[in-house]
C-alpha cells in the first residue's frame, strides 16, 4: 500500500474544487483499495500516543467562524477497532492507547477524505500526535508502521509543512512569502531525496516562522519515517501555497503521483475571526 501526506489548509476545501483537492482526488482514485485509513492529523494533539478503537467514529467539527454548510458535513465511515491491537503490536515497545469514545475524525482527516474517498465506506482510525514527544519520536514511529502498508492499511500524514496562522495574508490568497517558500523548499529537497533528514530541519533559518507551533508539520515526519523504513523516496502530489503562510504540499510514496489536472487556488477563507483563532 503506498503511503501520503496532505496539506490541507483551509477546512473550506471540503467544499470546493480546487487544483488540490482535484489531486486528493486522483489520490484516492489510484491507490489499491485500502483495508483500512489509518491518518495522523495536526487536530489530534494531545499529551499521549493513543488510536481510535470505536466502531463508529464520529465527525468532528474542531473550529468556528465557518459557514453552516461546513458545520453540516458528515463523513461517517466505519471504525476498526482491531486495528488497535495491530497497531499496539507493531510499535511495541512504545505504548498505545485505545481511545473508545472520546474522539472521532477530525477536520485534517475528513476535510481530505471526502475528497480522496468520497464514499465513506473504507473503516477510518487517526492515530493521535503525542506533544510531549520529540522530532525523533515522530519519525521513529511513523518507520514502525511501515509493516501496516504491507497488509492493506492506508498510512497518511494530514497537516501542512508551513502553517503559520498569525502570518496570514488575505491579499496573497495563492502565493506564499519568501521565507515560507525558503522552508517548504527545503523540506520538499529532503523528502525527494532522504526523507530522514527531514527531522533535522528544526535548524533551518526559517523554521521559527514557517513552525511556530509543531502540531501541523509533525504528521511530515510518519510519512518520512514510512519512507525511509522502505528506503524510498517521497514525490510530490500537489504543491503551491494559500495566503503567504501556507503550503499546501503534498506527498506521496509507494506510487507514480497522480495529475489531479485541476485548477483553481486553494479555499478562501471566510469573513469573521482571524485565521489564528479559528483552528483551521
Amino acid at each position: 500500500m503506498p503511503a501520503a501526506f496532505f496539506g490541507h489548509g483551509n477546512p473550506m476545501n471540503a467544499l470546493e474544487e480546487n487544483r488540490y483537492t482535484a489531486a486528493w482526488r486522483a489520490f484516492g482514485e489510484s491507490v489499491p483499495r485500502p483495508r483500512a485509513i489509518l491518518v495522523v492529523s495536526a487536530h489530534w494533539y494531545v499529551q499521549a500516543t493513543a488510536v481510535t478503537a470505536m466502531p463508529g467514529p464520529r465527525t468532528i467539527h474542531d473550529f468556528y467562524g465557518f459557514p453552516k454548510e461546513l458545520f453540516d458535513v458528515r463523513y461517517e465511515p466505519p471504525g476498526l477497532p482491531g486495528l488497535y491491537e495491530e497497531i499496539a503490536d507493531v510499535v511495541h515497545p512504545t505504548w498505545v492507547g485505545a481511545d473508545v469514545d472520546s474522539w472521532g475524525i477530525d477536520h485534517g482527516t475528513w476535510s481530505v477524505l471526502v475528497h480522496a474517498f468520497p464514499d465513506a465506506d473504507i473503516p477510518v482510525v487517526q492515530l493521535s500526535i503525542n506533544a510531549l514527544k520529540s522530532f525523533d519520536y515522530h519519525l521513529q514511529l511513523g518507520a514502525a508502521l511501515a509493516p501496516l502498508r504491507e497488509s492493506g492499511v492506508l498510512v497518511v500524514g494530514s497537516g501542512n509543512v508551513v502553517h503559520n496562522l498569525g502570518g496570514v495574508s488575505r491579499a496573497m490568497p495563492d502565493a506564499g512569502f519568501d521565507w515560507a517558500q525558503r522552508f517548504d523548499e527545503r523540506a520538499k529537497e529532503c523528502m525527494l531525496t532522504d526523507p530522514v533528514d527531514v527531522v533535522r530541519i528544526d535548524g533551518h533559518r526559517d523554521y521559527d516562522l514557517a513552525v511556530p507551533t509543531p502540531e501541523h508539520f509533525l504528521p511530515l515526519l510518519y510519512l518520512a519515517g514510512l519512507a525511509g523504513a522502505d528506503g524510498e523516496g517521497a514525490e510530490v502530489l500537489v504543491d503551491g501555497y494559500a495566503y503567504g503562510s501556507l503550503s499546501m504540499t503534498a506527498y506521496t510514496v509507494g506510487m507514480t503521483a497522480p495529475d489531479g489536472g485541476g485548477t483553481g487556488m486553494a479555499a478562501s477563507l471566510p469573513d469573521g475571526p482571524p485565521a489564528d483563532g479559528a483552528n483551521i
